[in-house]
C-alpha cells in the first residue's frame, strides 16, 4: 500500500461515518417520560442522596466501577514523540477501543494540556472521583515515573502507566518461559537492554524481580552503554549504570544470553548475534521495524528464541495481552491500586497459560496444526479466548492476598462465568477470520471488478494481505478506476469478452460442455457463455486457475445462483446446497440458516442444512449449539411447519446424538437461557449458549438476518454457500465494501480448509 493511500485510508477511517472511534451508549431505558423521570429529575436525587450518605454507594448506583480514564499529555506518543494533547487523542481513543473489545471496560479518554508534573498530578487527582481506574499513557520519561508514583500514593483507585508496565509484564512472562526452555539460570544470564525509556526501565526492574541480577545487566541508550562514569545520568538510568569494560552495543552483545530491544529498528547485526552465547534469547520489540529482522535472526542462529512486537511472527510481545485483563481483575475486586504483587501475578498467569493445551479455536486462527509450548510459542496469542477468564482472576486474587481489594470475590466459578460472558464481542470473529486468511494466501477472483466498490474491496484484500486478487471486468475501466483510487499494485486482470481470452474461453467452454452435454448444452453455447463473468470466474476455480470466487454484487441473487449450480459440483453426499449468514451480535456470533437458497425446505433439507452449518461452525473453531426455530415450542402446534421441525430434530437425536440440537423452539426461548431452563428443563440446549439458528423457511431466515443488520447494527458475513465442492460465494446485491472484504477473507479460509481436507 502506498504511503498516500495508507494516509487517506487512515484519515477516512477516523472521520467516517462519524468522527472518532468511541461513543457513549445509554445502558438504561429512556423511551418514556417515566424512564426519563427516573434517569434524571426527580428520580436521580435518590441515588445522589444514598451516595452522599456513603460514598462507596457510587459503585452501586453509577458506572464508576467499570470506567477507566486513559490519560495523557501527548509528550511521548507512539513513535511520534511530543505531539501535544489534541494530536494524541486518536491514540487514546484507540486504547479505549481495545479496553472495550478485549475486557468490556468502558473508557473516557482524557487529554491534558499540562507538562509540569505538579500540575498534571493535580488535574488527575481532581477528576479521579469519576473513575474506577486510571491508565496513564504516552507520557515522556522521566516525568512519567514521578507522575505514576505520586498518583499511586495519593489516590485510592488502580493507577498504571501501561507504557512502562505493560511491556514489562508481557516480556517478563515471555522471558520466564524462554529461560525455562533453554534450561538456564536467570540469576546467571547476561542481559543486554537496548533502550532506556520508561518501558525499558520498567522491564529491567521487573526482570530483577524474576531473579535476574543487577551485575549481569548492561543497559544502552542512543549514546552507548550506560556506564557509572557517564555524566548527567537521570536517577533511572543511574540505577542500571555498569562499571563493566563495555562501551557499545556491539561490546555488550558478546557472550550475552538475552537481548531486550526497546529502541529503533535494524541496529542489531547478524555478527552481533553470532557473538551471543548458546540458545540466545532475543526480544526485538521496536515497532514497526524490530532491532533485527525476524527471518534474518533465525537464519543467523538456529538455536535462537526470538520475539518481536509484530503479529506476523511467532512470540508477539503485545501489550493487549496485559492491560485490559489487569484492569479487569483490579476493577472487579475494587482494588485501591495495582501493586507489584498484581503485576507479578499477571506475569506468572501469562507464562503458565502458554504451557497449557491450546484451544483448537486458537490453532485455527493462526493456521497451526497444534500450538504447543516451545521456542515458537512462549507467550499466549492475543486472540486466545482464555485470557479474559484466566488473567483477571489471577489479578483479583493477588489484590485480595496483598490486602488492596475492597470487594473480595468468594465464588470464583461464578466470576469466571461472568468473565466469559463479557467476551461476546463479534468483531473478534472478524479479526480471527482475517488472521487465518493471512496465514496462507489464496487466489480470489472478483467477478465485478469494474464496479468501484468491488475494486475498493479487492484493493483492501490485496493491501491487507487477505488473498491474492484476480480481477474480472472491462480492463480499460478497471485500469481507470485503479488509478482513481490509488490501487497501483500489478494484479491479474481478465476481460472475458476480449480476444485476449479466446483460448481460455474455448478451453473453459469445452470443459463445461463435457459436464453438461447430456443436459441440453451444445459446445457452441457453452463456449459463448464463457464471455459472462460468472461462468468465466467459476470455471477459473473449476480448472484450478483460482482458489475462490466472489460474485453477485451487481446482479440479483437468483440470477447468479443458477449458473453457479450448473458450473460447480456439490460436495459428496450433498443433495441440496444451502446458505448461512454469520451475524456478529453483542451477545456473540450467531449462525443463521438457510438465509438465501431454499424457499420451503423439507425435513430432510433441514437436516442437511443443520449438518452443513454445524460443520461451518466447527471450521470457525466453535462447538455448534443448534436451535431449530418455529412459532411453537416442543409440540405446542401441529402445523406442517412445526411437524417438519420435530421430524428433523427426532432424526438428529437418533442418528447424531453427539450434536447439540433441539426444537421446535421459539426464538426467545432459544436465546434466553433462563427462560428455556425454567419452562423446558428437559431440552438438550439447557446450559448451552445457542450459536446456530435453523429457520423453517427462507422468509423467516432472510427477514431475521436483515432486521438484525438494520435495526440492531449487527455485522453480517455471508451469505456463505454450504454444500459446494469449491470456495464459491455469492454476495447480496449492493453489498458494502466491508462485507465484500469479510466475504473474501472467509472465501480464502474456505479454500484453505478444502486444501487441508484433500
Amino acid at each position: 500500500m502506498s504511503d498516500s493511500r495508507k494516509r487517506h485510508e487512515a484519515l477516512l477511517y477516523h472521520a467516517k461515518p462519524k468522527p472518532g472511534k468511541i461513543e457513549v451508549v445509554p445502558t438504561k431505558k429512556y423511551a418514556t417520560q417515566h424512564d426519563l423521570a427516573l434517569a434524571y429529575s426527580p428520580g436521580v436525587a435518590e441515588p445522589c442522596l444514598e451516595i452522599a450518605k456513603d460514598r462507596e454507594n457510587v459503585y452501586k448506583y453509577t458506572s464508576k466501577g467499570n470506567l477507566v480514564a486513559v490519560i495523557t499529555n501527548g509528550t511521548a506518543v507512539l513513535g511520534l514523540g511530543d505531539i501535544g494533547p489534541e494530536a494524541s487523542k486518536p491514540v487514546m481513543e484507540g486504547k479505549g477501543l481495545l479496553f472495550k473489545i478485549f475486557a468490556d471496560i468502558d473508557v473516557f479518554d482524557i487529554e491534558v494540556d499540562a507538562t509540569d508534573v505538579d500540575k498534571f498530578v493535580e488535574i488527575v487527582k481532581a477528576i479521579a472521583p469519576t473513575f474506577g481506574g486510571i491508565n496513564l499513557e504516552d507520557i515522556k520519561a522521566p516525568e512519567a515515573f514521578e507522575i505514576e508514583r505520586r498518583l499511586i500514593e495519593e489516590l485510592n483507585i488502580p493507577v498504571m502507566h501501561d507504557d512502562q508496565h505493560g511491556t514489562a509484564i508481557i516480556s517478563g512472562a515471555a522471558l520466564k518461559n524462554a529461560i525455562e526452555i533453554t534450561e538456564k539460570d536467570i540469576s546467571k544470564v547476561k542481559i543486554v537492554v537496548n533502550g532506556a525509556g520508561a518501558a525499558a526501565i520498567s522491564c529491567t526492574r521487573l526482570y530483577l524481580k524474576l531473579g535476574a541480577t543487577l551485575q549481569n545487566i548492561v543497559m544502552c541508550d542512543s549514546k552507548g552503554v550506560i556506564r557509572k562514569d557517564r555524566d548527567n545520568l537521570t536517577s533511572q538510568k543511574a540505577e542500571f549504570a555498569t562499571d563493566q569494560d563495555v562501551h557499545s552495543l556491539e561490546d555488550a552483545m558478546q557472550n550475552a544470553d538475552v537481548f531486550i530491544g526497546l529502541s529503533t529498528g535494524n541496529i542489531v547485526t547478524p555478527e552481533m548475534l553470532l557473538t551471543m552465547n548458546n540458545d540466545p534469547i532475543v526480544f526485538a520489540m521496536a515497532n514497526p521495524t524490530p532491532e533485527i529482522d525476524y527471518d534474518l535472526a533465525i537464519k543467523t542462529r538456529k538455536d535462537i528464541i526470538m520475539a518481536t512486537g509484530r503479529s506476523d511472527h511467532p512470540n508477539q510481545v503485545n501489550n493487549v495481552l496485559g492491560f485490559p485483563f489487569i484492569f479487569r481483575g483490579a476493577l472487579d475486586v475494587r482494588a485501591t491500586k495495582i501493586n507489584e504483587e498484581m503485576k507479578m501475578a499477571a506475569v506468572h498467569a501469562l507464562a503458565d497459560l502458554a504451557k497449557r493445551s491450546v484451544p483448537e479455536k486458537v490453532n485455527i486462527v493462526y493456521d497451526e496444526v497444534s500450538l504447543s509450548f516451545g521456542r515458537e510459542y512462549i507467550i499466549p496469542k492475543p486472540f486466545d479466548p482464555r485470557l479474559i477468564y484466566e488473567i483477571p482472576p489471577a489479578i483479583a486474587k493477588a489484590a485480595m492476598d496483598s490486602g488492596v481489594a475492597l470487594e473480595p470475590i468468594t465464588d470464583w466459578e461464578k466470576y469466571r462465568e461472568e468473565l466469559m460472558e463479557r467476551s461476546g464481542s463479534g468483531s473478534k470473529e472478524i479479526r480471527m477470520i482475517h488472521n487465518r486468511a493471512k496465514s496462507n494466501l489464496k487466489r480470489i477472483v472478483f467477478a465485478e471488478a469494474d464496479h468501484l466498490d468491488v475494486l475498493k474491496a479487492a484493493q483492501r484484500v490485496h493491501e491487507e494481505r487477505l488473498g491474492k486478487v484476480i480481477l474480472l471486468g472491462r480492463k480499460e475501466l478497471i485500469l481507470e478506476l485503479k488509478e482513481e483510487i490509488g490501487f497501483t499494485a500489478d494484479v491479474p486482470i481478465f476481460d472475458p469478452k476480449t480476444d485476449e481470452e479466446e483460448e481460455r474461453r474455448k478451453r473453459f467452454g469445452e470443459a463445461y460442455w463435457k459436464n453438461r452435454q447430456r443436459k441440453g448444452r451444445t459446445l457452441s453455447e457453452a463456449t459463448k457463455l464463457m464471455r459472462e463473468r460468472t461462468y468465466f470466474g467459476a470455471m477459473m476455480v473449476n480448472e484450478n486457475e483460482a482458489d475462490a470466487f466472489i460474485t453477485g454484487y451487481s446482479r440479483p441473487y437468483p440470477s447468479v445462483v443458477k449458473p453457479i449450480l450448473e458450473l460447480i459440483d456439490k460436495e459428496k453426499g450433498v443433495s441440496k446446497i444451502a446458505a448461512c449468514n454469520l451475524m456478529l451480535t453483542k451477545q456473540g456470533p450467531l449462525f443463521l440458516a438457510d438465509t438465501t437458497i431454499n424457499i420451503n425446505p423439507t425435513a430432510k433439507d433441514l437436516i442437511n442444512t443443520t449438518l452443513m452449518t454445524s460443520g461451518l461452525v466447527k471450521m470457525f473453531g466453535m462447538k455448534p449449539n443448534v436451535a431449530m426455530l418455529s412459532f411453537s415450542n416442543f409440540g405446542s402446534s401441529n402445523t406442517e411447519t412445526s411437524k417438519k421441525i420435530r421430524e428433523s430434530v427426532a432424526f438428529m437425536h437418533k442418528h447424531y446424538p453427539n450434536l447439540v440440537v433441539d426444537g421446535e423452539l421459539q426464538a426467545d426461548f432459544a436465546l434466553n437461557a433462563e427462560l428455556l431452563a425454567k419452562e423446558f428443563p428437559f431440552s438438550k440446549l439447557n446450559g448451552k449458549k445457542v450459536n446456530v439458528l435453523i429457520f423453517p423457511n427462507l422468509e423467516s431466515a432472510n427477514i431475521t438476518y436483515k432486521l438484525l443488520k438494520q435495526v440492531q447494527g449487527a455485522e453480517s458475513i455471508g451469505p456463505m454457500i454450504l454444500g459446494l465442492s469449491k470456495a464459491v460465494h455469492i454476495l447480496q446485491l449492493g453489498s458494502s465494501v466491508d462485507e465484500m472484504v469479510n466475504m473474501a477473507a472467509l472465501a480464502c479460509v474456505d479454500a484453505q480448509q478444502r486444501e487441508k481436507n484433500k
